[in-house]
This record gives structure tokens, sequence and C-alpha cells, in this order.
């Protein structure tokens, strides 16, 4: 066939001679009556024959179980046209896409039988305007196609690979290559898109595009690391708590449940699982943090979609890992086993990849009990779901007792700080609800004077912490401190990646003075819980953990900072939810729509509860489409609501109340 190589690192090798065009309607094109046609395909309204004169390699069918596939395919579902194109040299010029995108080009092509055009894709150029190819590696990234010569043009995509890039080099093009010579597509797990997000601060609505971008181009029939080079491996740690935030935008559970099969079908008999699913790369450290993700994907699936398929099909893996790991606790009763540490910690100077300062640092032990006892507690609450009582009994009590050693460990009473007192030592322990009651207040003040003073209100965890930070700062009463790491413009921060260029997240935070060779462009590990924190704490849709899948849940956005407008829009697993808020002049006015079915706490940021005023509407019955709000059909609808009739409670700077389906308009007075 045309088909010579095809690799999902290096690319397709293709030759449009061993496919002959025929008319489509030709009886050729039907069938041959004794003589089936070798091989035919239809490809942009054009039908081939393809000749292999060659024999064949017969080779062994595939070994293992046959299943059916869990998840939607692969498929092409954006196009992307390239914003510019610049000759090099004679022959070989470059386009830029203008975004970071994983896919395959579509080429128009008008020559002569025989010759060859190579596109070549990279995610940045040289400062001569040349690809930058040292990131990928080993990974080639290039189609070869070779045209069989048809008078009217012909078209070359390739089939069997993808590539991540925003630039791509094109060789050997007859004659002079235009913008309209090669369209980009998009490659995906074909996953719905059901959330939107935006705001009023234009640094916070490009992180969020580069982190949809981001997670669209990384899942490639798993939750991949990277895209273009020669790794695209499951990472379990990058995934863990970030991945709740990705369910915000995407409708991801077919994915993440079958990622959680991958992860079983890692395991060894002694109950040890790969650091990476499917385990390409057998990295059998082994290791808490890392496979820790496999305990926290299944409850943020029973969470936001309320499927708990993962929590009892998996069940007796995870308890098999969780007492493997167990069997290697250190003798008075904490776990060393982490191998990655706080992973990319921002380091103190442009030119690291990792911290040398051991104050920035976090001590792995520390890393690897603390998860280990989240793991217990969150395997306790899944064995009371499921009715496995005694489970849940044990989990709880080797919860309670390695806290006890853990605290014993690491606390230091008169500082009200964990081992060294880096931030993550700080994050965790408060995160996972470890601290003594009568400590937490101490803790927490150690922690945000290290991020006011020491790094001067930017970001100091690494990928670890990273997953946990924004969501408790904010509930500890600073949320001032997320709001800056989300609206920094320079290093480390997403903004300052931002300043350089990106369209998507990068793996370092400054990759572009570190080793750019170790950076790639397109990765979502370091966005943490920031999504997460966008669309609970910005727009203020949150599930409640006890009512999962949006049976009920929370609508509570903060005005905080310069910040004037925040929306989101989630279609959830029982409907669409809208959170629409804007600030002018002192008067906030909120936007809200509770979908059928269902009921929410609604928090409103004020503490007068008779400043309040609201009017309802019936919901419009055709939903939105993801990312839209169609609050111009509401409006000659609305009538006023008696807020009189609400049980209003007032916490802490703020009144809430319950409300059922409808659409409502909140306002009140913030002066």
């Amino acid at each position: 066939g045309p088909i010579s190589e095809n690799n999902d690192y290096d690319g397709e090798v293709a030759d449009g001679r061993l496919a002959r065009l025929i008319d489509p309607d030709s009886s050729e094109a039907q069938h041959r009556e004794g003589e089936p046609l070798r091989y035919l395909e239809t490809r942009f309204g054009k039908a081939f024959v393809v000749d292999t004169p060659d024999p064949v390699d017969v080779v062994d069918a595939p070994k293992g179980k046959m299943v059916a596939q869990s998840i939607p395919p692969m498929r092409e579902n954006m196009e992307i046209k390239p914003i510019s194109i610049k000759e090099m040299s004679p022959g070989r010029y470059i386009y830029d896409f203008g975004q970071n995108y994983v896919g395959v080009p579509r080429i128009k092509v008008k020559g002569e039988a025989g010759q060859k055009v190579q596109i070549r894709f990279a995610e940045s150029l040289k400062e001569d305007g040349e690809l930058y190819l040292d990131n990928l590696r080993t990974a080639q990234a290039r189609d070869v196609y070779t045209l069989y010569g048809d008078p009217d043009g012909e078209v070359y995509e390739p089939r069997f690979t993808q590539h991540g890039g925003r630039y791509a080099e094109m060789i050997g093009y007859p004659g002079t290559p235009d913008l309209d010579s090669v369209t980009g597509y998009t490659v995906t797990t074909d996953l719905p898109l059901i959330g939107s997000f935006e705001t009023s601060n234009e640094t916070i609505n490009q992180i969020f595009k580069n982190i949809e971008w981001g997670t669209r181009g990384n899942y490639l029939s798993m939750p991949t690391d990277c895209p273009q080079r020669d790794e695209r491996m499951g990472w379990q740690g990058d995934r863990a708590a970030e991945s709740k935030g990705e369910m915000y935008i995407f409708d991801n559970a077919s994915l993440y449940n079958k990622w959680m099969q991958d992860v079983e079908e890692s395991q060894r008999e002694d109950g040890n699982v790969s650091d990476v699913a499917p385990a390409y790369w057998q990295l059998y450290s082994p290791n808490v943090t890392w496979p820790t993700a496999q305990i926290i994907v299944p409850q943020s699936l029973w969470v936001m979609f309320g499927d708990d398929s993962a929590i009892a099909k998996h069940f007796d893996s995870r308890k098999k890992w969780i007492n493997f790991m167990l069997s290697l606790a250190n003798e008075d009763g904490t776990i060393s086993r982490d191998n990655y540490g706080d992973w990319c910690v921002p380091p103190e100077r442009p030119e690291l990849i990792h911290s040398q300062d051991p104050l920035r640092q976090t001590n792995r032990t520390l890393l690897a009990t603390s998860y280990m006892i989240n793991d217990l507690r969150i395997s306790a609450d899944f064995a009371d779901h499921l009715g496995k009582t005694e489970d849940a009994k044990t989990f709880r009590e080797q919860a309670d007792k390695m806290q006890e050693v853990f605290n014993k460990t690491f606390y230091n009473e008169e500082t009200g700080t964990y081992d060294n007192g880096s931030q993550t030592s700080s994050v965790l322990p408060l995160a996972f609800n470890l601290v003594p009651e009568s400590e937490r207040e101490k803790v927490f003040k150690a922690l945000a004077d290290n991020i006011d003073n020491k790094t001067n209100k930017h970001l100091g965890t690494g990928l670890i912490g990273g997953q946990w930070v924004n969501r408790l700062l904010s509930d500890n009463g600073r949320i001032d401190l997320p709001y800056a790491f989300a609206t920094h413009r320079d290093f480390p921060s997403w903004g300052y990646m931002i300043e350089k260029g990106a369209t998507t997240v990068w793996e370092l935070w400054n990759g572009d003075t570190a080793d750019p060779a170790m950076n790639s462009g397109n990765h979502v590990m370091l966005v943490g819980d920031l999504n997460i924190w966008f669309f609970e704490y910005l727009a203020g849709i949150k599930a409640d953990a006890d009512a999962p899948g949006f049976k009920h849940f929370f609508m509570r956005p903060n005005v905080v900072g310069d910040l004037t407008s925040a929306k989101g829009v989630y279609d959830s697993a029982r409907g669409f939810i809208v959170s629409d808020w804007k600030l002018d002049d002192g008067k906030f006015t909120w936007r809200i729509v509770i979908p059928a079915n269902t009921t929410a706490t609604v928090s409103v940021p004020t503490s007068d509860p008779n400043s309040l005023k609201m009017r309802t509407t019936r919901l419009d019955l055709v939903p939105p489409e993801p990312g839209e709000i169609r609050f111009a059909k509401y409006e000659r609808k609305f009538a006023d609501f008696d807020t009189s009739t609400l049980e209003k409670k007032t916490p802490e700077g703020r009144v809430e109340f319950e409300l059922g389906c409808g659409a409502y308009e909140i306002t009140v007075d913030l002066k």
C-alpha cells in the first residue's frame, strides 16, 4: 500500500503512486467479477485502488481478551488555519498556526508524480526563525508524501499519527505554497465540551484557554503528559486532583474510567502499580504519591458525575495496592516511598529546572505519609459507600494511627510548621485535615506568611502542593493569594508563560530559560487545582460531595481583587448550570440557572439580607450550547421574587439560602 512508515512519534511516510486513482462511479470501483479489489479507499471525494504486488508478512493476531472500546474514538474535530507563512530558503517555508495544537496537516498540492513534500512540526522557533526541535528528543514529528501526479491536484493527510506543535516546516512543495496550501486538524479523543469560563481579567481568560487547549491535546486514548516528544505517557501524578478541573470543561467520565482500568491492568501480583498507565514505561518504583491518582480520580468521578463505577470495579485492586504500600512502611509508622518529590517547584534562579534551595523542597517521607493517610480516608469512604464496613473501619484505624505518627514526626508546635516549613509541607497537612484543630490557625498563618514574604505572593509549590493550594487558601480567608497567582505576568506564573507567547501550559515554570530541551510546551501538570478554583471560587459553581452528580450543589462566587465580572456555564450530569455576575459601580448583579430536579445553596457576597433583591423566570426550554448564555430570552419574562419567603442564613460576610429549578437575577448594593 501507499503507507511505508507510520508511527505516533515519527509521523507517516506515504507514496501516492501506490494508490491508483479511479472513477468512483465506475464498475471497477464497485467490484470486478471474480477479482475483488485488493484495497479500495475513498478519501476527499476520490476513490483509489491500492495495488500491493509485494507479498505481505503474516503476523500473529493480538493476544489477550477482546473487549468493547469504552471511550469515543480519536477524531479530527477542529480546523486550524495558519496565520502566517515565511520562506526561509528556496523551497523551504515555516508556517505559524497561531496555536499550539495536537493533530495532523491536510496538504493541498499539485505536481509531478514522484515529487516529495515533507512537513515537520515544532512547538517553538529559534531566534533565527527556524524550528526548535531539541525538546522533541528522538521524535521526528514529520510526514513525507510522494505525489501520484493528479493533474487536478491532490490532497494528502496522514492517517495513523498526530503531532503537537504550533509551527510547521514545509519542504519540497511544488511551486509556491500559500496559507491555503495546508490546514491543521485537531486530533483528540472526541469528548464533548461541557463547560466555559470567562472573566473581566484577560490574563485569567487566556490561562483558561491555555488549559482547555492543553487538556484537549492530551486526550489521546488516555490522559497523556505531553503530545509532542518521545514520551506521551499517562503519568498518574500529573492528573490526580487536577483531573477534577478537567471535568468542568470536558465530559471525560468514559476516558477516566478507562484509565482507571489501565491502572489496574498495570498491577503486579504483589499489588504494585506503575507510575504511568498503561505501563508502556514500566515504572514500578514503588511510590505512594503518583499512583494515588487511582484513589483521587474515582472520587472526582463520583462527586462530579455521580459515577461510582470506578469505586466499585477497582476497590479490591486499590485495597491490594494500599496493603502493598503499607508493607513498605518505616518502623516508626511513616512511609518514605516517594519517587519524584514535589516535582517542579519554582526554582530560585531562572536557569534552574529544579530548586536547589532546601527550604523550597519538601521532605519525601512527609509527602508519602500525608498522601497515604488521605488515601486511607478516601478508601474508607469508598468502603462505606459499598457497604464494606470492616474495610472502612480498618482503613480509618490505620489512618488515625499514621496521623498521630505524622504529627509527632514532622510538626513543630513552636513555629507552626511541618518539617522545614516549605509551602507544600504546610499545604498537605491542612488540605488533608491532619493538623490538630487547635493548631490550624497557626499553621495556616505560617503558610500565608511564607507566600507573602518569601515568594512575594507567588506560588512556591510544585506539582503535588499545587493540586490543593488554591482551594486551601480561599477556604481560609486568603482568596487574594490565588487571585495574585492567576493574574501575575512575571516569573513564576501562568501569566509569565503567556508573556512568552504560550498558548498552552508549559511543563516548566521557566521553560524558556532553564533548559528548553527539557520543556514541553504543552503539559497540564502545573495547572494543579487552578481550573477547579476558576469554576468553584470565581464563577462559584461547586458540586456537593454529599449529593454527587450535582443533585445538590453550591453557588458561591467571590468578588476579589479588581475583578468586575465572571461567568461559568456548565452542562452538569443533570443539566445546564449558569453563574454570571457583574460588578458595576458597587452594584452586584448575578444571573444564575439551576436545572430541573436539583437544588442549590445560593450564597450572595453581602452581609445585609435586606439589601438583596431578586427576580425570577421559568427556564428556557432550549438549553444553550456550551459556552453560550442566552439571558436575552429571559429578559422580558423576569418577575419580582419575594425574598422574605426564603430561609436565610448569614455566615460571615454572606447571605445564603436554598433555591430550586429556575433562572434568577439577584442584585445587591456592595457599596
